[in-house]
């Protein structure tokens, strides 16, 4: 996925989820729009560079968006609208070896009750396949990346969700895209949020099958790099 121009800047503070502030190369400070309803443990550090983009809508009321964050090691991708896309392009150009062989791509199908499945697969003569994408940041001291970096119950829904699907004939994908380079290995956070940690081992049990995928984050682009390892 290709990124809109961005402009370096220095984090100061994130707050109140969905803001942050920073200074830029001219010493001015300014809000800017935070898209990660996160804790973002390990990828919002006072003092550490970042890159925010415009928006071109003039009504907006903070005009720049954060997209990324400079852990010391690696870029981390912070904005959580883009991992579907990522995945849907890594898809659309067979990249992901378990997702190949579907003619049909949809995005945002509702689906369950009252939710919308973030990738439906379709192609004739195969059952449907029901793909939640979830970003994943968080870096532990013991270099895992772990999901999620807070309570999420939203996440739980999605998981009991794609269970149903399983248990409807169907094939349901629950795909971590991990949105920097550093850390080695994907497991759940246990200890942050055990009820999700358990649900999704359940899940697995079940027959919901798990990929985490690492991916190559750029000031330009993102893409799709390759599998990682299950720690779990």
């Amino acid at each position: 996925m290709k990124l809109p121009e961005l402009l370096p800047a220095t984090l100061i503070r994130r707050y109140k989820r969905f803001l942050a502030d920073c200074r830029l190369a001219s010493g001015e400070e300014i809000t800017i729009h935070c898209p990660n309803s996160g804790s973002m443990t390990s990828c919002a550090e006072p003092g550490q560079p970042i890159l925010i983009s415009r928006s071109p809508n003039p009504r907006r009321k903070f005009a720049w968006t954060w997209e990324l964050y400079w852990s010391g090691r690696s870029w981390v991708c912070i904005n959580t609208q883009h991992p579907n896309t990522i995945v849907a392009e890594a898809i659309s150009s067979g990249q992901i070896p378990a997702l190949q062989g579907y003619s049909e791509l949809r995005r945002e199908v509702p689906y369950g009750q009252h939710e919308r499945v973030d990738i439906l697969l379709q192609a004739t003569g195969r059952a449907p396949c029901y793909v939640e994408v979830k970003s994943c940041t968080l870096l532990e001291p013991d270099g895992i990346i772990r999901f999620p970096d807070a309570v999420s119950a939203r996440a739980l829904r999605h998981l009991t969700a794609l269970r149903g699907v399983v248990e409807n004939g169907g094939r349901a994908v629950m795909f971590f895209l991990i949105g920097r380079e550093d850390g080695q290995g994907f497991a759940p956070a246990d200890h942050i949020d055990p009820a999700y940690g358990q649900a999704l081992r359940k899940a697995r049990h079940a027959g919901v099958e798990i990929l985490a995928y690492r991916s190559r984050v750029s000031p330009d682009k993102i893409r799709i790099d390759m599998a990682e390892k299950l720690l779990f």
